[in-house]
């Protein structure tokens, strides 16, 4: 089908293209004047989203804001704030609402349910395109009413964004509140720990040179114990060489050197020497060889009781050395007990601050949780400010008269075209040489254009009019 041929089928159902269009310009019109008039009154709030936490300071990634966007008129649209606009006006108890109710429903289910639905029905959300300003409009017969509503979904919003906000810090606060209260426990149990085992083992702190001191003293016990195992162990080889008998105690450098030794061995030489000049002189019987026998027994005797008083006193000398190594062994082993003592007190105590500090820690964490939450749970801020508040619209909104008389004019002229072609479609005469080719598939030789004469026609008009005034009479 061409161009031609659709103005040919326009031209010929131009009857009922224009039946139509003329119905449903007149149903569309009368549907208009029929309906009452409508309301519409718009609130404008503002969502300060600057990505930032007054309280907590955390940022919010710039790429969220669209999904924020979506969020907030779902809150808004919520069956929530809608419950309480309900029960902001008051519109549950209104005995005609509650009359309309039962016969509609007939009792069945709750008028702030089915009130919610009716107010979200007719609620309209629209978000600025490059701005963050939402506008909350609301459709009713009551311009009074209409402004109400929308100024009520409005607070309501700015209200239950708060509470969306408070609650969740409300119950985090009461968690870290117990939390608190246990890890208070925990600090002071861990710091009665510590207290008790610093009265028993008598330490104030993990004091290093406390340990340093008893460690230095420790070491300087050890080489006083080196240094007396090495006089005991040289006093017990002179009391050996001493004790050795009278030729062996020669021998000890402490028996040699003494004075009083030397002196009586020089004493016993002189006796000795006049000892053997006697008896030489004189035989064994005479006064003067005996009296010289008994002077050298005497010089020897005092000789060798002073080698006992000197082999004795080295004895003595190597029994003290031997007994200051053992106390010094002892002492040694007591110091070194008490460091390990005190090296293993330190470390217990080590482990007592190091559990204190870590309670103290987790409780200072959950304290400076719970004050946190505590003050956003008690916080009445919002976001969400009322830029412009709905008033009460002069002018109806609807029914838009012209609007609605343009869009049937417009589906008025569709539907006559479309009925126009069906009717087509259903019989399709000839209208064109161009049918008789595309019906027949043959081609056409030519086409005889025929026009009624102006005098033929006036004859038959006449002879109409005559035929009228025949039945009028």
């Amino acid at each position: 089908m061409n161009v031609h041929q659709f103005l040919l089928i326009l031209l010929a159902r131009k009857k009922i293209i224009l039946s139509t269009l003329l119905v449903t310009v007149a149903l569309a019109l009368g549907f208009s004047l029929v309906q009452s008039k409508t309301y519409k009154a718009t609130a404008s709030v503002l969502l300060n989203y600057k990505g930032v936490d007054p309280l907590t300071g955390l940022t919010m990634p710039g790429q969220l804001l669209p999904g924020y966007m979506a969020t907030q008129i779902d809150i808004i649209s919520s069956k929530n704030v809608a419950l309480r606009v309900v029960d902001a006006l008051r519109l549950a108890s209104s005995p005609a609402v509650i009359q309309q109710f039962n016969d509609v429903n007939e009792g069945r289910g709750s008028v702030r349910d089915w009130l919610a639905d009716l107010l979200l029905k007719k609620l309209e959300i629209v978000p600025s395109r490059e701005s963050s300003v939402v506008e909350i409009s609301f459709q009713g017969a009551d311009p009074q009413f209409a402004a109400a509503v929308a100024n009520a979904f409005a607070d309501q919003y700015q209200r239950i964004t708060v509470q969306l906000k408070t609650e969740p810090a409300k119950n985090a606060s009461n968690y870290f509140n117990d939390q608190t209260r246990q890890l208070r426990d925990n600090v002071e149990a861990a710091q009665a720990r510590l207290s008790k085992y610093q009265q028993e083992k008598g330490i104030v702190s993990l004091d290093t040179n406390r340990v340093d001191v008893e460690l230095a003293r420790l070491n300087d016990l050890s080489a006083q114990l080196v240094a007396a195992q090495t006089a005991a162990m040289e006093g017990n080889s002179r009391q050996a060489v001493a004790a050795g008998g009278a030729r062996s105690a020669l021998n000890s450098p402490d028996v040699a050197n003494n004075a009083l030794i030397q002196t009586m061995r020089a004493n016993l030489a002189v006796a000795e020497g006049k000892f053997a000049d006697t008896s030489q002189r004189y035989g064994s019987n005479h006064p003067q060889y005996q009296a010289a026998k008994a002077e050298l027994d005497k010089v020897r005797g005092e000789l060798n009781a002073a080698m006992g008083t000197v082999t004795r006193s080295v004895g003595a000398n190597a029994q003290v050395l031997r007994q200051r190594e053992a106390e010094l062994r002892d002492a040694v082993a007591q110091q070194k007990t008490k460091v390990l003592e005190l090296n293993r007190a330190r470390d217990e105590l080590g482990v007592l601050l190091k559990d204190l500090d870590s309670a103290q820690r987790a409780f200072d964490a959950a304290s400076m949780r719970f004050s946190q939450t505590r003050i956003e749970a008690q916080s009445s801020q919002s976001d969400i400010s009322v830029l412009n508040p709905a008033v009460a619209p002069i002018e109806p909104s609807g029914p838009r008269v012209l609007l609605n008389t343009l869009v049937a004019i417009l589906l008025g002229a569709i539907l006559g075209v479309g009925i126009a072609l069906l009717l087509e479609l259903l019989n399709r005469p000839v209208r064109s040489a161009v049918d008789v080719r595309d019906m027949l598939g043959i081609p056409v030789l030519g086409s005889v254009a025929w026009k009624p004469a102006r005098g033929r026609m006036r004859g038959i008009r006449s002879l109409m009019g005559s035929r009228r005034l025949l039945r009028l009479n």
